[in-house]
């Protein structure tokens, strides 16, 4: 069966975000121990040396807080961590932990050494992350019974475990829970050679014979996000099992990519309308969000997640107070002649 055009737009292949069908994908090719984790080499070696630590001293891994943009692990870390201790892992998200009950129902019902993965955790209710304060420095639990004058509080004992935070927000945790992680560890951005690795790999898994090349070709327009190459590989094995026996070469990958169109620096149809739309309706901007939502027929959510900080990233578009504006780069890209002040701006930087 083709891929066609609509089925790309509508799945958003380049969208950093989880898609709601992913969870098994995503587990069969997720790494297990430390020693698989591809890439993030520093955060590796401190994980390693605070798993070390806590397994001789026979005590639960200190708290660990994950930041960075989506796709790029951190998931995968809170399990491995809860692996390499061989403690068992609850997974939770901070929207779903709407009421007390939600989190005390959670934390009384953990193991010694348990781990708790609280996913976004940014989005904690505030009377929520308040119950965590005891919990996570004295392992207790205080309830409050009653109400008015006769209310009282009760103090739950709780049994040692590992709070693990993700978020793609730190700005949006309050001070006092983040001073109550042992460890604040932020993920980057992974080069081409460490997703070429983890394509390879995830090949492997699925049975898929691929050549060294055609993984450098889906490494090259996975913008620096594991979940991304994952999902472009997924999409690239579909093709060649329909054109090309199931064989990957790079042949095949550059036409699978190409159907998809997503060209060499990693942009798909949706990010070259923007630029586009910026340069030839509105001189390159500045233009507001909402005009450029309305313009582009995409939503301002979706532009301000899954399109603009990729953009932004390769300096093919900046944000200014008046709005949206496109950079010498994007012109260079798109082929298309710069207008003159942008192109003495760029002979200023460079001198």
């Amino acid at each position: 069966m083709e891929i066609i055009p609509e089925q790309q737009e509508h799945e958003h292949v380049l969208a950093p975000q989880a898609e709601s069908d992913e969870g098994r994908f995503d587990n069969a090719l997720r790494p297990r121990q430390l020693t698989e984790f591809v890439g993030q080499e520093k955060l590796r070696e401190n994980l390693g040396i605070f798993i070390e630590a806590a397994k001789k001293r026979g005590e639960p891994v200190e708290h660990v807080l994950l930041y960075g943009p989506p796709g790029l692990g951190k998931t995968t870390l809170a399990h491995i961590i809860a692996g390499e201790v061989g403690a068992n892992i609850r997974t939770t998200s901070g929207p779903a932990l709407e009421r007390v009950g939600d989190i005390a129902a959670i934390l009384t019902n953990l193991e010694p050494n348990d781990v708790l993965f609280v996913d976004e955790i940014h989005r904690m209710n505030k009377v929520i992350e308040e119950v965590l304060y005891p919990a996570m420095e004295d392992y207790a639990l205080d309830i409050v019974i009653g109400k008015g004058p006769s209310a009282r509080t009760v103090r739950l004992d709780l049994p040692p475990f590992t709070l693990i935070g993700a978020t793609t927000r730190l700005s949006l945790i309050s001070s006092p829970l983040r001073d109550r992680f042992g460890a604040t560890h932020k993920l980057e951005f992974y080069g081409n050679e460490d997703l070429a690795s983890i394509v390879t790999r995830s090949a492997g898994i699925l049975g898929t014979q691929m050549h060294e090349n055609a993984a450098g070709l889906v490494a090259a327009r996975s913008r620096g996000t594991p979940r991304i190459a994952n999902r472009l590989l997924k999409r690239v094995r579909d093709f060649a099992e329909v054109r090309a026996n199931g064989q990957i070469d790079s042949t095949v990958a550059e036409a699978a990519l190409e159907m998809l169109e997503i060209d060499d620096h990693g942009l798909d149809q949706a990010d070259r309308a923007i630029i586009e739309t910026i340069i030839k309706k509105f001189a390159g901007g500045p233009v507001g969000l909402q005009t450029l939502a309305a313009a582009t027929s995409e939503e301002t959510e979706t532009i301000e997640t899954v399109h603009e900080p990729y953009l932004i990233q390769l300096g093919f578009l900046k944000r200014t107070p008046r709005g949206r504006m496109a950079t010498h780069r994007a012109y260079e890209h798109l082929g298309i002649a710069c207008p003159e002040h942008l192109n003495n701006a760029q002979m200023q930087l460079t001198e």
